[in-house]
């Protein structure tokens, strides 16, 4: 189950007009995919500079063109090898960008008040969120659909996002310290969740070719978060 299961449904409804309006416009899912990395990039760069509300909104910005550009390749067919590798590959780089950037906040800011606890706490996040994404894409590597888990890419997002765009980094950053401690403790849940789920089930799987394993498919390289 996931943190923000309940809000995907109508935020794909709300979104469907903006999907269709790209589609007709002939706007291309690459295209998207670059500008909300450049808006994942830079939303970094402000959480480093002590941004925080602005750094909220661009990530928040980000995560909309996260969707679109997967909803536009497929509402437009045009899905492709390369556009899921790219969209896959540039997510993993958003993920690690927007921790490094409130990484270097906890660094330099003046008032944070558990710097070192703090900055550890971005490390972990980096690297659980980065093994979230790995556990599913080894999985279905092998034949196995693997999408359980409490937190993933969207609940990474949403409440980095609005926490910091609402509220700020709070008294001390103590607000943004109490959001990051929270994904990470819940990525390293989610990937122990996907551990156990994969060791129940793959021994009822085909191994598969080798072909296979020295890829990835399609379906893991678009979503695997």
């Amino acid at each position: 189950m996931k943190l923000l299961g309940a809000l995907e449904k109508p935020f794909y409804a709300a979104v469907d007009p903006l999907v269709a309006r790209l589609i007709r416009s002939g706007v291309r899912p690459n295209t998207i995919t670059t500008v909300g990395t450049g808006l994942v990039l830079i939303s970094a760069a402000v959480f480093g500079t002590g941004h925080i509300r602005t750094g909220g909104l661009l990530l928040l910005l980000s995560g909309v063109a996260d969707t679109l550009d997967g909803q536009v390749a497929r509402g437009g067919a045009m899905v492709t090898r390369f556009g899921a590798f790219y969209d896959s590959t540039l997510d993993r780089v958003g993920d690690g960008a927007t921790f490094i950037g409130i990484g270097a906040y906890f660094l330099t800011a003046p008032d944070v008040a558990h710097r070192v606890a703090a900055t550890i706490a971005c490390m972990v996040a980096i690297l659980s969120s980065l093994l979230v994404s790995y556990a599913r894409a080894r999985a279905e590597g092998l034949g196995l659909e693997c999408k359980v888990g409490i937190a993933q890419r969207a609940e990474r997002i949403l409440l980095v996002g609005v926490a910091s765009l609402v509220f700020g980094a709070g008294p001390h950053a103590l607000l943004l310290e109490a959001i990051v401690a929270l994904l990470a403790v819940a990525s390293v849940i989610t990937v122990i969740q996907r551990f156990v789920y994969v060791y129940r089930t793959a021994d009822g799987v085909p191994e598969p070719s080798p072909a296979r394993d020295a890829g990835m498919p399609l379906d893991t390289l678009a979503k695997g978060r």
